[in-house]
C-alpha cells in the first residue's frame, strides 16, 4: 500500500523541495514580476517582450494614488542621447512632473504632445521631466523624438527601467507629482488629457501658496 502524506523517514519541508523546481534568485524576481502585468495600460510583455518587467502594487488604472504623498525624490542620474546629464536631485527648488513612458507604449505616445504643451504652458514654474523605459535607449528614442516637433519635452534615457522598479510601476504611462521640496505629491498610473481642467488642478497641488 502507498501511504499518503510524507515518508515517515523524511521531513514535510524535504517532501516539498524535491515536488518544487527550483529557480535561482533572477529567476524568481522576474517569475513573480511577470504575474502582475494583467492591469490596464501598456503591458511590457505584449508591448515589448525584450523589457524587463516591473513589480506592480499600484491602485487602480488612471486614479490618482495619494499613499506615497510626502515621500522624498529618489536621487537617480540620466543622460539624455548627447551625453547631457540629468541629477533628479537638482530639479529640487521647481516642482517637477515626473514622466515615465517608452516609444512602444501607444497611451505613452499619446500623451507626449500634450505633455509637451504642459510644460511650455508651465515653463518657469513646473518642470515636466519625460524619462523613456525603452530597453534600447538612444536607438530607440532618439529617432522618436527627431520625427516629432517637442518644443519643451527632454529625451532622458533609463534602458535599466530604474524609475519603473522603484516605483512599482510596470505598466506605462506613470507620472508623479513633487512639489518644490521635491516631495511627492501624487502618482497617476495611465494616460491622462494633460490639457484638462482637472491636470490645472491637479497640478496646482504642488504650486506653493500665494499667500
Amino acid at each position: 500500500m502507498i501511504a499518503l502524506g510524507p515518508s515517515a523517514n523524511r521531513p514535510p519541508h524535504i517532501l516539498l523541495e524535491l515536488s518544487v523546481p527550483r529557480m535561482s534568485s533572477p529567476s524568481l524576481t522576474f517569475a513573480v514580476l511577470g504575474l502582475a502585468l494583467t492591469s490596464a495600460g501598456c503591458d511590457r510583455q505584449s508591448e515589448a517582450p525584450a523589457q524587463p518587467n516591473a513589480r506592480e502594487t499600484r491602485v487602480a488604472d488612471g486614479s490618482v494614488d495619494t499613499s506615497h504623498a510626502g515621500t522624498a525624490m529618489p536621487d537617480f542620474r540620466f543622460t539624455d542621447p548627447a551625453g547631457k546629464v540629468l541629477e533628479l536631485k537638482a530639479l529640487r527648488g521647481t516642482p517637477v512632473l515626473l514622466n515615465l513612458w517608452a516609444t512602444w507604449c501607444a497611451p505613452c505616445v499619446t500623451e507626449m504632445p500634450m505633455l509637451d504643451q504642459l510644460a511650455g504652458r508651465m515653463k518657469g514654474r513646473l518642470r515636466v521631466v519625460t524619462v523613456s523605459q525603452d530597453m534600447e535607449g538612444e536607438k530607440a528614442v532618439a529617432p522618436f523624438f527627431a520625427a516629432r516637433t517637442f518644443a519643451h519635452l527632454e529625451p532622458w534615457l533609463d534602458p535599466e527601467s530604474e524609475l519603473a522598479f522603484h516605483f512599482g510601476g510596470a505598466n506605462l504611462p506613470m507620472s508623479v507629482l513633487y512639489d518644490a521640496s521635491g516631495r511627492e505629491v501624487w502618482r497617476l498610473a495611465g494616460d491622462f488629457d494633460w490639457t484638462s481642467t482637472e491636470a490645472t488642478r491637479l497640478i496646482d497641488l504642488a504650486m506653493p501658496d500665494p499667500g
